[in-house]
Formats: structure tokens, C-alpha cells, sequence
């Protein structure tokens, strides 16, 4: 049995090492060892689709106590429990309206990054702070989607997991080095050249933890029918982050809105390997 300890396994569920304890203490998720020494938590790669699976059931909202008492049923009766729950949830039928999955090319980019763990309020609390600085100290714009802003969901946000998440401007690779010196709270990385799946968010429809889980679902179909196994490529969802891409369309006024997506990237690009 592969063990990890608690930080990586975090990375790969995408659940805070805040949210790993409370679910140890929960009695949820307990650790497969916990060293008797320097009391590290470490868990088994196979726990992941619980992890997974208990993340996904708070983005709709079910108790912890609820969840407890599902992980110990059967799956049919698992299955069961969640659908009722889901329907109770007022999705109005939506469940089985798949979002239209694309993929698309990333190029090696340049990007400015401002980074923090965060819950739920504290993240729209980030992302008016990221627009203000770059309001205030404005940078040369890379042309197309590869120059616009991305939030990366590093980890879930929610009651009980804090991220973190990071928002990322690209500039332009020629200035990086200078630009990064005009914005000291701001942290300059590199991103590898990628391919990523995604789906285009409706403007129409309020963006919630529902639709983040109906994106999801898309995009697990589509990896699935087209065979995507992150066991096979050198790339997982959590390397690069889940990440919402926000593109503004001319002309931008107080009602416009940009073209969001919602993005997977799920293998390297052959330059970058």
C-alpha cells in the first residue's frame, strides 16, 4: 500500500490539510498511520476516492454526520442517498444537462500570481484585492485567451476546506522579469505548455458549488469516453490546478460580464515534457 503524508495527499484530493483533520476528527477519513512520535498523519492512495467523494457531497451541502453514515452503506444504498439528496437540493432537472466539453492548447506562459488560502467569503475578498492592484498598477496585456485571467482552485473552498486558491495574470515573457519588480505581493512563475478540457460557464446561470459539480462531471464523462487516464500521462489535475478562465469581450461597461470557462488541464504539451 502506497502511504503519502498528509501534505501530498492534500495536493492530490484537493482537500486543505484544515479539512483532512476535521475529517479525521469527524471519524470520516481517518489516517492509515499516524506516527506514534512526531504525530504526522499519513494516508493510503487508495483513500482518495473517499476524499474525493466527501468533498463533493459538501459542495452540495450534506452534513458530515450524513456523509459518515453513507460511507458505511453499501454503494447501491450510497448511490441512492446521494441522488435523493441531490434532488432535494432544487437542481430542477439539471442533473443530466452535460456541459458541452472542448479542449484547447495552452502555450508556455509568463504569470504574475497572488496566492492565499482562503474560505469561502475571503475568496471573492481575493479576487477584488487581485482586480485592484492590477487596476492600479496596469501590465502590458498578452493578446487572446493566453492572456487572460485565471483563478486556480489549488484546493476546494468551503465550510471546511480553505484552498488555497491563486489568481494568475499572464504578461508578456520578454518583461516578466521587470513587471514582477512593479508588484512585490505578487509571486512570478512559469506555466509548462498544456492541453486542458473545459466547459463554457452560462452567463445566464448563477455559478455555485451545483454547477461546479455538473462541470465536473462533464469533464470526468469526456475524459472517460476519450480515454484520458491520468495514470497514463504525465500530468494529473492537481499539478496545474483547476482553474476559471475569465475573458472580457469589448465592450466592457458596468453590465458586461466576461466569457468564463472552467478548465481541467490534463496532459503536458510534448515541448514541455
Amino acid at each position: 500500500m502506497e502511504e503519502v503524508s498528509i501534505g501530498e495527499f492534500a495536493r492530490r484530493s484537493r482537500l486543505s490539510v484544515k479539512a483532512l483533520r476535521l475529517y479525521d476528527d469527524h471519524g470520516l477519513l481517518i489516517p492509515a498511520r499516524v506516527d506514534t512520535s512526531s504525530g504526522y498523519r499519513y494516508y493510503g492512495a487508495e483513500q482518495l476516492d473517499d476524499a474525493r467523494l466527501i468533498a463533493m457531497l459538501r459542495q452540495l451541502d450534506m452534513p458530515l454526520a450524513t456523509i459518515k453514515e453513507l460511507l458505511a452503506l453499501p454503494r447501491t444504498e450510497a448511490s441512492q442517498l446521494v441522488e435523493a439528496h441531490w434532488r432535494s437540493d432544487q437542481l430542477n432537472g439539471k442533473r443530466s444537462e452535460m456541459y458541452e466539453v472542448e479542449t484547447r492548447e495552452m502555450p508556455e506562459r509568463s504569470v504574475l500570481c497572488l496566492k492565499r488560502n482562503v474560505d469561502e467569503a475571503g475568496a471573492w475578498a481575493l479576487g477584488k484585492e487581485f482586480i485592484a492592484i492590477m487596476r492600479e498598477r496596469p501590465a502590458p496585456m498578452v493578446s487572446g485567451i493566453e492572456g487572460a485571467s485565471f483563478l486556480i482552485f489549488w484546493g476546494e473552498v468551503s465550510a471546511d476546506s480553505d484552498g488555497p486558491v491563486e489568481w494568475c495574470r499572464p504578461v508578456p515573457s520578454s518583461d516578466a522579469e521587470t513587471l514582477a519588480s512593479q508588484y512585490p505581493e505578487f509571486v512570478l512563475r512559469t506555466e509548462p505548455a498544456h492541453s486542458e478540457a473545459f466547459v463554457t460557464m452560462d452567463k445566464g446561470v448563477p455559478w455555485g458549488p451545483a454547477q461546479a459539480q455538473l462541470a465536473m462531471e462533464a469533464l470526468y464523462a469526456w475524459a472517460k469516453g476519450n480515454g484520458v487516464d491520468s495514470a497514463k500521462h504525465d500530468l494529473n489535475p492537481e499539478d496545474l490546478g483547476l482553474r476559471i478562465t475569465y475573458m472580457w469581450s469589448e465592450p466592457i461597461n458596468a453590465s458586461s460580464g466576461p466569457d468564463s470557462t472552467f478548465a481541467v488541464p490534463y496532459a503536458l504539451s510534448p515541448v514541455s515534457r
